[in-house]
């Protein structure tokens, strides 16, 4: 099983996770004050853009697309941390939107 680091804007902290990690979960490692999310419970604080390794985190689900779709301000890199997985196959930047990117 492979390891990758995922990197956290604008804390710019990072941290190694193994292949198959929620995104989201990742997120939290290093923001500990965000809130739990799940693909079942995802709010719109899971909104980030993925800066770097797109190719590193799993495809867009329909569902996500869907929740895309009701949020403002969704752009090409935009993802819902809760609905990616790690790959496992390179490093990915992401940046927090909205309330927690100041944190």
């Amino acid at each position: 099983m492979s390891t990758v680091t995922v990197t956290v804007l604008p804390a710019s902290k990072s941290i190694e996770v193994p292949e198959g990690t929620n995104l989201w979960a990742a997120i939290r490692e290093v923001v500990p004050t965000l809130p739990e999310q799940s693909p079942e419970n995802c709010g719109d604080a899971a909104h980030i853009f993925v800066l770097e390794g797109r190719k590193g985190i799993s495809k867009t689900t329909r569902e996500e697309n869907e929740k895309l779709d009701t949020i403002v301000g969704v752009g090409s890199k935009s993802r819902i941390a809760c609905y990616a997985q790690v790959l496992g196959t390179e490093n990915v930047k992401v940046e927090l939107l909205g309330e927690f990117s100041g944190f």
